[in-house]
């Protein structure tokens, strides 16, 4: 530990006393480059539309990772944890906390510029980063802004709103671009809010579109809630936007909102031209847990039991894995991906059904996963050469009561952990079965990158990054942090060298091979 922080100590006086700019006069996205990053970019959340968080890069191979070190790490003295997955754009990355954005050189870690938002109201839960189109930065801030900057020094451009914090409405997330559309959501799930997403034009902030998750709450007959947290994926040549959404409220309730609750707890398809709805599949159909939905759609296209099919796979926070036909929602396969017993079956459509009698009582239910989750936020990975669908995931047990003096509004309940253990685990998408599972600890774990080069990165919760074998998860080589990985590590080319980035409590760090073993 004591020569973890000096190599840290030292990076960061070499970072600000040398390593100066390379002349950063690129900082250009297009829409070409959003749709077929090169090896030397990840200019988006996901890395590109699909959401398999998959790289083609193999540099860094299972026989060299043994000798992975740290290339340079980077702190932002911030108490907030770093929860966002970076950009890389023109040989800079850009990455979060709340309020803060940093410019850094991908090569050394030498800081270009930070930006410092005033802090204000709204929830500072996390940040998960930011986008890019052209030579502008598209930022949300806690209190559900969407800002524009100029990447090259952080300047703003201009500041719209996407809702408004005075109703409890909060972002956290990192917005997507589609063409000329900048899409961005909210969270503020405890206040019987509608989610919604808003699309912004890239020049000038004016609203485009809205498209609400449920009623307003004075019009709503199914309850309201939905909120759209997390960044979804696209289909170019469908024309098509994919979303998770969020839980119900009343949250725990359910009585409020008998039925069905759509478009809660949900995967949904949007055209983003025009916000409209082209279909809904609801992954909890009467959420009482919240248990949202807003995991990633990864979009695959694969054949599926022999026929060539356009996928949508999603490890969703209830427990269940999904695999759609994305063309038009119809299920392909529903199966639990761990522990669940809060449903009685899955239905025609491949919804779980609930059994009332898992819903939240006076006197306690026993429930499995608990409130955060089978997985939450941290992203999956798709390997298309094993046709595995690799995410962290937590067995868990919780006890979930009802709390009628609380009324028909916000949480209306309560929930207390019992019990909690975190695995990666690998999934058949064909089938749904486990081919591994990789013990991390108690605590959640972390995202996951896959490389072509049969790797998968990722993290333990105790602070390890860890790189295991795709075929069946054994470790090949780990480096202790100094804290969990709360993000997804990301990787990328320059110059010859491949590098793999991941944040661990308030710092980033990049790693790749000594020079005389890379192409080994």
């Amino acid at each position: 530990m004591r020569l973890f922080r000096w190599v840290v100590v030292v990076a960061g006086v070499v970072f600000a006393l040398g390593g100066g700019s390379r002349g950063w006069a690129g900082q250009e996205l297009d829409s070409a480059q959003l749709l077929h990053p090169s090896s030397d970019s990840w200019p988006q959340y996901h890395g590109d539309y699909s959401g398999e968080r998959h790289s083609r890069l193999s540099q860094i191979s299972s026989t060299n990772v043994n000798t992975l070190g740290l290339a340079w790490a980077f702190q932002t003295n911030q108490e907030a944890s770093i929860k966002s997955s970076p950009l890389l754009v023109d040989g800079i990355l850009y990455f979060t906390v709340p309020d803060n954005i940093w410019a850094v050189d991908a090569r050394s870690g030498h800081m270009l510029w930070h930006y410092k938002h005033p802090t204000g109201e709204g929830e500072h839960i996390g940040h998960r980063g930011v986008a890019m189109y052209k030579g502008w930065l598209y930022f949300t801030t806690p209190d559900a802004h969407l800002l524009s900057l100029n990447a090259k020094d952080g300047s703003v451009r201009w500041d719209k709103v996407i809702g408004d914090v005075k109703k409890g409405y909060w972002s956290t997330m990192a917005p997507l671009v589609v063409k000329d559309h900048v899409i961005a959501g909210v969270g503020g799930d405890l206040d019987n809010l509608p989610g919604l997403l808003r699309s912004f034009d890239p020049d000038t902030g004016a609203l485009q579109w809205e498209w609400l998750a449920t009623p307003p709450a004075e019009e709503s007959k199914v309850g309201t809630g939905g909120t759209t947290w997390m960044t979804g994926t696209y289909d170019a040549a469908l024309n098509l936007l994919y979303w998770g959404t969020g839980n119900p409220t009343p949250v725990l309730n359910g009585t409020a909102r008998p039925g069905d609750n759509p478009w809660t707890c949900s995967i949904v398809a949007l055209d983003p031209d025009t916000g409209k709805l082209a279909w809904g599949f609801s992954a909890s159909p009467h959420d009482t847990h919240d248990w949202d939905a807003v995991e990633t759609p990864v979009l695959v296209d694969a054949d599926f039991h022999g026929k060539p099919r356009k996928m949508l796979m999603q490890s969703s926070r209830n427990g269940y894995f999904f695999v759609l036909d994305r063309t038009n929602g119809k299920s392909l396969l529903t199966v639990p991906y761990g522990p669940v017993n809060w449903a009685s079956g899955v239905d025609k459509d491949g919804r779980p059904i609930p059994n009332p009698d898992k819903d939240p009582q006076r006197d306690g239910r026993l429930i499995a996963p608990d409130e955060g989750g089978m997985t939450n936020y941290r992203s999956p990975s798709f390997d298309p050469k094993t046709g595995l669908f690799i995410v962290d995931t937590r067995f868990s047990y919780s006890i979930y009561f009802t709390k009628p003096e609380d009324g028909a509004y916000g949480w209306a309940g309560a929930d207390y952990g019992l019990w909690g253990q975190s695995f990666i685990q690998a999934i058949d998408y064909q089938s749904g079965k486990i081919r591994w599972r990789h013990d991390v600890g108690p605590g959640a774990g972390a995202g996951v990158l896959t490389t072509d080069a049969g790797l998968t990165f990722t993290g333990d919760s105790t602070g390890n990054m860890l790189a295991l074998s795709t075929a069946d998860g054994k470790t090949l080589w780990h480096a202790q942090t100094g804290a969990p990985m709360q993000t997804s590590p990301i990787t990328y080319e320059l110059d010859g060298r491949q590098y793999v980035v991941s944040g661990s409590g308030g710092v980033m760090f990049a790693w790749a091979l000594p020079a005389g073993a890379r192409g080994k």
